[in-house]
């Protein structure tokens, strides 16, 4: 009489990276997509500031939350992003994850062939539509071994994996990545801004910090990332700017809490580096 099946054993929860600790990419190996599989769905809980560390996977990667903003890193790139919005990873990329505020991640690990092209062989930022939301909360996040699936199973999966595949298709690319330099010195300043804009409000005083004059850094701007140290300043506040408008922060909060001295400067700051009022940028970025 042949021996019972045995039942899979029952994976562990996926862990919450508690605040200001550093932890590696949760057992990626257990969620690996294949042929019969090709999306795969994970989550994690982020607390404020805590990180998942530089790692990279054979398949691509979508990254975004549920709640809370996460800032998606790699050696070229730094991308803010709330709730709304998520961030392509392409296959073999090298990439952190940081909670700017506690977050409820979420992870699509995709064969690569399902969204090729050259549109997808570098990082994007997407817009999250509430379809593609829902779809991706929908999804299994078991990981192997996972548990038996009846014939009903298999068919309701395979719809949720085809309607995302074609609402990523569908999604808006959104332009808010912020260029980071390969100069050791411009790195630590431009890692020191990203954890926190409001510090500063010009050129000198960040200067000051850095240990060199505003000619010297202004010349690194260009020469690493073509771009003024204000241009540059401007994409990193519009980015934090974003997140904070997603948690219903009203504009004198999000000015002050970006280093300006009034809501009028920061309305004046968005509408010249982007062309439009704050109000239409949040709603149309």
């Amino acid at each position: 009489m042949p021996l019972p099946a045995r039942a899979p054993v029952p994976a562990p929860a996926s862990p919450v990276v508690r605040a200001g600790t550093s932890q590696p990419s949760y057992q990626p190996e257990r969620y690996v997509p294949t042929a019969g599989r090709p999306l795969r769905a994970k989550s994690r809980l982020l607390e404020h500031l805590a990180d998942i560390q530089p790692h990279h996977h054979d398949w691509a990667q979508l990254v975004f939350s549920f709640s809370g903003a996460v800032r998606v890193g790699t050696e070229r790139s730094t991308y803010i992003v709330p709730p709304s919005r998520a961030v392509w990873i392409p296959a073999g990329l090298e990439h952190a994850v940081t909670a700017i505020e506690r977050a409820d991640l979420r992870t699509l690990y995709v064969l690569a062939h399902l969204l090729d092209g050259e549109a997808w062989a570098g990082c994007r930022v997407l817009e999250v539509s509430p379809l593609l939301r829902e779809l991706v909360l929908a999804l299994p996040t078991e990981p192997d071994p996972c548990p038996p699936e009846t014939a009903d199973d298999v068919s309701r999966r395979h719809g949720l994996e085809t309607l995302v595949v074609h609402e990523l298709r569908r999604a808006r690319p959104l332009a808010l990545g912020v260029a980071l330099p390969q100069d050791a010195r411009l790195r630590r300043l431009c890692e020191a801004m990203l954890q926190e804009p409001g510090r500063h409000a010009g050129l000198d005083a960040w200067a000051q910090e850095a240990g060199a004059s505003p000619r010297t850094l202004n010349r690194l701007f260009r020469e690493q990332l073509g771009t003024s140290f204000a241009q540059w300043r401007s994409q990193l506040l519009l980015a934090h700017a974003l997140t904070l408008a997603a948690r219903g922060r009203p504009m004198s909060h999000i000015a002050t809490e970006l280093g300006y001295t009034s809501a009028s400067a920061f309305t004046a700051m968005v509408t010249r580096t982007v062309g439009m009022p704050p109000s239409r940028f949040f709603a149309e970025a």
